[in-house]
């Protein structure tokens, strides 16, 4: 089995040898066909609707997923630039922190419980829940010391949705095979075997990732969580193959039948290679559904009080930073589809129009809660400051200066966190696209921002350079140097100085709100 760490090195052009990648995020799968140098030759994506309910509910079919992948990848094969018998290897990536129930074959029994459903919070809280902060001081010791992490109270993750499989939905618990993070449930649906890594599991807490050598769940956190062990998928390596594609499934793409899979590896890894930010210390940032700041850091750390902590990265010796924030282009996602219509290109020039500062508004970026740098799933957003006066324009503006000071709030607290000053910060992820919200975020953070080329499929590039490390056709370096940066924006000093009141006023905002939040959202 090769890996990261291999030093096995293939004869071949990694730029002649051929990846299928995945990236599977909130909004429905993409597809790519890449180089294993990460140049992406091809790339499709298909919507996935989330049903969502005033009691927490968000759910995806997972059944749907596989049927847009297929669809996507016979799509992307049989396009005139990409030759199918040069694809050696799959790949998947994409959201974490959700869970599919699936049988023994990999078929999904029930819906995916994705990472915004928050209907397990009653079985969590009685797992894990406390007076400190929401948590039980005792408890979250234990599984701070192993992991850098606990079950969140409020019942978003996957321990959150296992027990509420297991007690609410029993015929559900009673048919699945195996719990699965989305993209581990696609890796089985390429190869038939269900397996696991330290990132894809991160968020269930259920892995000791002080030796991420050491493939398998700690039995006591298993046991004090009270999740089923038995539907746990057997661990692997990050970022290691597992296997090859399964025949039926290389028949029906038109594969080889000794392409290889690369075990799923989430959205975060891929985007730090794929951001070409793989140093300890090298930063970059995302604005696609959420927003997360991230670089590799070579300690096991965690910050309770904003959310912050350390993650098992690509390499056994490493780890990443996590955070988020739950919506940040779903706020003009939101904007386009409910209040203003158009396209995103026709909102961020009428954006243009609006001075900085957008006349005084201010916008809240909460609309579905807060998780860092302070964890609130009652939060809500919304513009404030408005008059007679104020436009389409100032609005839409607004919305886009508010992202930006939240990722600048949790820029912040991330720097205290490392210790040092992280600047440049890459920026990838559909955000990234416009000039103007780059500017916007060099401008309010007063950081230099590197805009990486193609950033909204940064994602499939990391997937393809993880499948080309995996089958030991690059090294961690030769993949940083295979990431170019096609534009760097720089703080105006003069816009710097105008966005501090705008900002201050951000930050004041959550503490005068928060009681309100708390009295009309439980």
């Amino acid at each position: 089995m090769t890996g990261p760490d291999s030093g096995s090195r293939p004869h071949g052009d990694p730029a002649q040898r051929l990846a299928l990648v995945v990236d599977l995020g909130t909004g429905g799968p993409k597809v790519g066909v890449a180089t294993l140098d990460g140049r992406l030759l091809w790339s499709g994506a298909r919507p996935t609707p989330t049903r969502r309910e005033p009691d927490g509910t968000a759910v995806q079919d997972a059944g749907s997923w596989w049927t847009g992948v297929r669809e996507l990848a016979r799509e992307g094969l049989a396009c005139a630039v990409v030759d199918p018998s040069a694809v050696e290897v799959v790949a998947v990536t994409g959201q974490w922190g959700s869970t599919v129930p699936v049988d023994a074959a990999g078929m999904p029994v029930g819906d995916c419980r994705l990472y915004l459903d928050t209907r397990g919070a009653r079985h969590t809280r009685t797992v894990i829940g406390g007076p400190v902060l929401g948590y039980h001081p005792g408890r979250a010791l234990t599984w701070l010391r192993r992991t850098a992490g606990a079950p969140s109270p409020g019942g978003g993750d996957p321990v959150g949705h296992m027990l509420a499989f297991q007690r609410d939905e029993p015929e559900v618990a009673a048919a699945a095979r195996w719990f699965l993070e989305p993209v581990d449930c696609l890796t089985m649906r390429f190869t038939g075997r269900a397996v696991a890594s330290h990132s894809s599991m991160t968020l269930a807490w259920l892995t000791d990732n002080r030796d991420q050598r050491h493939l398998a769940y700690d039995e006591r956190l298993v046991a004090l969580s009270g999740v089923d062990g038995t539907k746990l998928p057997p661990l692997v390596a990050t970022g290691s193959v597992v296997g090859t594609v399964a025949p039926d499934v290389a028949a029906d793409l038109g594969l080889r039948p000794d392409v290889q899979v690369v075990g799923g590896t989430t959205d975060l890894v891929t985007a730090t290679v794929g951001s070409g930010a793989t140093g300890d210390h090298q930063a970059h940032f995302a604005v696609s559904t959420t927003t997360w700041i991230s670089c590799p850091v070579p300690d096991k750390k965690t910050d309770v009080l904003h959310s912050i902590a350390t993650v098992p990265g690509l390499r056994p010796d490493r780890y990443l930073l996590a955070n988020n924030h739950e919506t940040a282009g779903l706020c003009l996602q939101w904007a386009k589809d409910e209040v203003f219509g158009g396209s995103f290109d026709e909102l961020t020039a009428l954006a243009a129009t609006s001075p900085l500062g957008a006349g005084g508004v201010v916008f809240t970026p909460w609309l579905s809660g807060l998780r860092s740098p302070i964890d609130d799933r009652l939060a809500r957003g919304g513009w404030h400051n408005m008059s007679l006066r104020t436009t389409r324009a100032d609005l839409v503006r607004a919305l886009l200066e508010g992202v930006a000071c939240n990722t600048r709030w949790l820029h912040e607290h991330v720097e205290k966190f490392v210790g040092q000053r992280l600047d440049p910060v890459r920026f990838i992820g559909g955000g990234a696209v416009s000039d103007l919200w780059c500017q916007v975020h060099a401008d309010v953070m007063g950081r230099r921002v590197e805009r990486v080329a193609e950033p909204m499929t940064a994602q499939l590039r990391g997937a393809a350079l993880v499948a080309g490390m995996a089958v030991g056709a690059l090294t961690v370096g030769e993949a940083a140097d295979a990431v170019r940066v096609e534009r760097t924006f720089v703080p105006d000093e003069g816009a710097r100085a105008a966005y501090e009141p705008i900002y201050a006023q951000f930050r004041t905002l959550y503490r005068r709100e928060k009681g309100l939040f708390a009295a009309l959202n439980r």
